[in-house]
């Protein structure tokens, strides 16, 4: 046996989340915005200055030409890594006063394909700051690296010391020793022996003389970082965008997530999946002055189906979890009352004064053309009929008044559409109870009262309260049928699904639901 047909997620029920939920969207992404703005008030911009460093090979004639392969000179890697080590960093971090973490990040060496050029960029917070702590940087690496070849020299320079000093003592010994055998035979010896010591005392000198005279300066700073040469690091549009798409991003994903633990009928598959209950229906609704009014043709449909399914003498309660059922009451009873059928709609929960007024304004949209911007105003109260009794004002409807204030409004038959009274019963008159409102629509009668007056009537619509709040909806369904209201992207489902218990619990085997959904006509 085949299962039940697999629902397809469509891109638009993707959308629909974020869409139902704009308004959470946009707070979102507003707040982004916000703090994207925040963030460029309170915090400095980052800026960046650069200082370029000219490093120079130490070689002992500074005016010989290095050739073609300058940068192999000087190994570039090496100095780089130096310009970014330790000692740089530590001697940088001790004259700004900065954590040598937030230095090393700060800082930032380029190095320049086949040159000798290292190019330092620092970024802080404001542009005397990045200056100042660049061209510390660039002096700092040059003074590592001076120092580093001064340890150097220092150490060739002793190891010539030691050297000469040995053949020093050496020449010494062999000069007593030549005037000690000054005319004996072995003289001639003695003398080339220290002829050839002289001569290596000679070489270590100039040797180190050439070691002493070698320049070790490492470079130079060509290019001193300024105020005038610092770069912003990032633009602030491109931070406003990036909050305002934060925020759209965070704005979606919040809608789903507020989507998932509060669930809402979005729409007929998901109110029969909850219910279990065939569709009689649905509503579309839109805006006027009384209330939300049905779309004429959708209430016409529900009304068959409804009517189809009961059998007179029938009492159908209008039930809802926690929405007000009220504009589909009335519609519901002037598409019935239209067909030529009596009906009673009764109301115990203090809406009557809405309710009659919905009725009168779907009354005047059945007439043969009528137009629902027109003004609505009463017929005058004929003479010696009683005032109503219960306190209920006449809906009036005006289309926006072409006059200017203080003008009299025209009284022509083309801008006023006149509204018959309904008439109130005072006392049982013409077999109806006392305060009951009576209006004729089209072959049918609707009659307004509370839900014991409409006891002998033959069909009795009855506006249930929020079943929520008030069990007299379903008490009221025992008696008949019910019909279950669901108000898409409002009704929760889990409001849904235990009215529907409720029901079944109360041993009402309700018609079906009817799904109302807002829309324009």
């Amino acid at each position: 046996m085949a299962g039940p047909p697999i629902r397809t997620l469509t891109l638009s029920d993707l959308l629909r989340v974020p869409l139902h939920r704009s308004r959470l969207v946009a707070g979102a992404a507003l707040a982004g915005l916000l703090a994207a703005l925040g963030y460029l008030l309170l915090v400095p911009p980052a800026v960046t200055a650069s200082a370029v460093v000219a490093v120079r090979p130490v070689v002992t004639d500074a005016f010989t030409p290095s050739g073609a392969g300058a940068d192999r000179a000087v190994n570039m890697n090496v100095e780089s890594g130096i310009a970014t080590g330790t000692a740089v960093v530590q001697r940088l971090a001790d004259a700004v006063g900065d954590d040598p973490r937030d230095v090393r990040d700060a800082l930032e060496v380029e190095v320049p394909t086949g040159g000798q050029i290292l190019r330092f960029l620092y970024r802080a917070p404001g542009p005397q700051r990045a200056v100042r702590s660049v061209n510390l940087a660039a002096e700092a690496y040059l003074d590592v690296r001076r120092t580093m070849y001064e340890q150097q020299r220092a150490e060739m320079l002793r190891s010539y010391d030691e050297s000469i000093a040995k053949v020093v003592a050496q020449q010494g010994v062999v000069q007593r020793r030549v005037g000690a055998v000054r005319g004996a035979a072995g003289a001639d010896a003695a003398v080339a022996e220290l002829a050839g010591i002289n001569s290596q005392l000679t070489q270590l000198n100039a040797a180190r003389t050439e070691i002493a005279a070698v320049d070790v300066n490492p470079g130079w700073v060509t290019q001193v970082a300024e105020r005038a040469l610092v770069s912003a690091a990032g633009t602030r549009p491109l931070h406003l965008l990036a909050g305002l798409l934060g925020g759209l991003l965070a704005g979606v994903v919040l809608a789903y997530l507020v989507e998932s633990v509060d669930r809402r009928v979005r729409s007929v598959a998901d109110g029969r999946e909850l219910t279990g209950l065939p569709l009689l229906g649905t509503v579309r609704q839109s805006r006027l002055r009384a209330g939300r009014r049905a779309v004429d043709a959708d209430l016409r449909y529900v009304a068959m189906a409804i009517a189809e399914r009961v059998h007179q003498p029938a009492r159908v309660s209008l039930v809802t979890a926690r929405e007000d059922p009220t504009p589909l009451t009335a519609g519901l009873a002037v598409a019935l009352a239209a067909e030529g059928r009596d009906v009673f709609v009764a109301d115990d929960s203090g809406r009557g004064e809405l309710l009659r007024d919905t009725v009168l304004v779907d009354r005047v949209r059945l007439d043969a053309g009528a137009d629902p911007t027109q003004r609505i105003v009463p017929k005058p109260r004929p003479a010696g009929t009683p005032a109503p009794g219960s306190g209920v004002r006449p809906l009036v409807a005006r289309r926006p008044s072409p006059h200017p204030p203080g003008a009299r409004p025209s009284t022509e038959a083309d801008a006023t559409l006149t509204l018959p009274r309904p008439r109130y019963g005072h006392g049982g008159a013409n077999g109806r109870p006392a305060g009951v409102d009576e209006v004729a629509v089209g072959l049918g009668h609707i009659r307004i009262g509370t839900w014991r007056q409409g006891a002998d009537h033959e069909l009795v619509l009855y506006n249930a309260p929020p079943a929520e709040a008030d069990e007299r909806g379903v008490a009221v369904a025992r008696q008949g049928t019910a019909v279950v209201v669901v108000e898409r992207d409002r009704t929760r489902q889990g409001d849904l699904r235990r009215l529907v218990d409720r029901l079944r619990a109360a041993g009402v085997t309700p018609l079906g639901f009817v799904l109302t959904r807002s829309g324009r006509v």
